[in-house]
């Protein structure tokens, strides 16, 4: 009897791509996209060759978080699409190429197809870094890029409270089961910094740390939750950009240059 095919023999690099990064989260509302966004752009500013890929699919952020709504990428003489290119980061997202309000109904097949197409028929050139910002979970979207190309490793993005690493320990144990290194982790929304200095937990506490230290997994970075980094990505200019001297942003450029240190 025939061994079943290998789901992971049709892995191709990405032509001029050195490292393709998942960013991912167990469960939605942490701000992924977010770090997404602030740690691509703080990569740019070390001077890496950056590009972003915004694979959710049915939820598309990157275009309103980078100030790129009704753009369009254009086509070059290769019949492949050109990203959008905002503050030295290239952009791709399904949200390009449709209306905003407008839903996308497909089912696994397309989404497979469709992860094919914006990693091959994306004219993305020398690339350091493609930062894939995923959808919540552990679905097709998730096994499709890891199915698509070699992985250079998976950073999670969570909340400090136990409801939140429950779901990322599901999204490690996923990237563990397709043989996909855990760069990271990074923790979102760690403590507002009140006016007075005090640090304020806005989450209960977990046991992120613990649960870090038990798997051998590094913690990249903790980003404080400020409403500058909010309004930011309402603003469609990262904070990184607009604030690049506050506490916030040099969380993102600490683990900007953590992930460039640990990928050379």
């Amino acid at each position: 009897m025939a061994a079943p095919p290998n789901p992971f023999e049709q892995q191709k690099p990405i032509s001029g791509v050195k490292h393709v990064l998942a960013v991912s989260s167990g469960k939605g509302g942490v701000g992924k996209s977010t770090v997404a966004s602030n740690v691509a752009l703080a990569l740019a500013k070390t001077g890496a060759r950056v590009g972003l890929l915004d694979a959710d699919i049915y939820g598309p952020s990157i275009p309103r978080m980078w100030g790129a709504l009704n753009q369009k990428p254009e086509l070059n003489e290769g019949r492949k699409l050109v990203p959008l290119a905002r503050f030295g980061v290239k952009l791709m997202s399904i949200g390009f190429l449709i209306e905003e309000d407008t839903a996308v109904v497909w089912r696994g097949p397309m989404l497979f197809k469709a992860m094919d197409q914006f990693l091959r028929d994306v004219d993305w050139g020398e690339l350091d870094f493609l930062l894939v910002d995923l959808p919540p979970g552990t679905g097709d979207v998730q096994l499709s890029l890891a199915q698509k190309v070699p992985l250079a490793g998976a950073i999670a993005v969570s909340t400090p409270q136990n409801v939140a690493l429950t779901d990322v320990k599901k999204a490690i144990d996923m990237w563990t089961r397709v043989n996909v290194p855990v760069v990271g982790i990074v923790e979102n929304m760690a403590w507002f910094n009140a006016p007075g200095g005090e640090k304020l937990q806005l989450f209960p506490k977990g046991s992120l740390d613990a649960y870090l230290k038990e798997k051998d997994i590094a913690k990249l970075g903790e980003v404080p939750f400020h409403p500058l980094v909010g309004m930011g990505g309402e603003a469609g200019i990262p904070v990184v950009e607009t604030h690049p001297d506050s506490a916030e942003s040099r969380a993102f450029i600490a683990i900007a240059e953590s992930l460039r240190g640990r990928l050379q």
